[in-house]
């Protein structure tokens, strides 16, 4: 079974014990690529330095909505530098992680408003997908996506909306990213709108370290867990496993343009 972790952070602190081994035990297990992405210009750098080692890692960099405080006007400029260098560089595969977090309510929603629409027409100007954050934001996001079309669209990360929701986003392009959220039974709404999916509109994810699934409760999740998340999902959906993996890879691929 082939599969692809299109939305990890690697980086952070919490794999640098041991980030070798998981990642030969999840190369072992099939999970050939994964993507790593940036949420602040600190991590740039580490983001990048991981795909340059790793021949099975990719590159995405972004400025998160969750550390608005932290950015800074002259992190966007950077951010266009870091891209205009890396341009036609295979490693770098898009821009994120930005999007709108409306579950933080003391996030300023106008500033993040003008950070995601600046990265937006970023995704736009160097042709990348855009891997959003969206959080009790669909309708904003949408909007704001209907006026930019971005031509090569992207994944909304963590897709937890409604089946209204998900056929808009999939009108304009963009994947659903499914990892560990559905893997729970409490998740009734979310398991319900999946299971009514095409399968050419999903991307497997785990979001590590976080969003474990419920076979790994309270855990450090990881890319190694990709298989049962594929699993549980693929039961949700009523499908086939090696369906679910097959389609999954083949959509992130035509994405990414591997």
């Amino acid at each position: 079974m082939r599969l692809i972790d299109t939305h990890t952070h690697l980086d952070f602190p919490d794999f640098d014990a041991d980030r070798p081994r998981l990642l030969a035990n999840a190369a072992v297990r099939g999970v050939e690529r994964m993507v790593v992405l940036g949420v602040y210009q600190a991590n740039f750098q580490r983001v990048w330095d991981l795909a340059c080692a790793e021949t099975q890692v990719f590159a995405a960099l972004g400025l998160h909505p969750v550390y608005l405080d932290q950015h800074r006007p002259e992190h966007l400029t950077q951010l266009r530098d870091w891209l205009d260098r890396l341009r036609g560089d295979p490693r770098l595969c898009a821009v994120g992680e930005f999007g709108l977090d409306y579950y933080l309510e003391a996030l300023d929603k106008g500033r993040q408003q003008a950070l995601f629409e600046a990265q937006l027409q970023l995704a736009c100007d160097f042709a990348l997908p855009a891997l959003l954050h969206v959080r009790r934001s669909h309708a904003q996001v949408i909007a704001t996506l209907k006026r930019y079309k971005p031509a090569r669209a992207g994944v909304i990360h963590a897709f937890a909306g409604s089946y209204e929701e998900a056929r808009e986003y999939i009108k304009l392009g963009f994947r659903l990213g499914l990892g560990g959220a559905a893997t729970w039974p409490q998740a009734l709404r979310l398991r319900k709108t999946l299971a009514r999916l095409p399968l050419e509109s999903v991307v497997l994810e785990t979001d590590a370290p976080d969003m474990a699934p419920v076979m790994y409760p309270g855990e450090r999740n990881s890319p190694e867990h990709l298989p049962e998340i594929a699993a549980a999902l693929a039961q949700v959906m009523g499908v086939d496993v090696e369906q679910l993996a097959a389609a999954s890879s083949r959509n992130a691929c035509e994405l990414f343009g591997w």
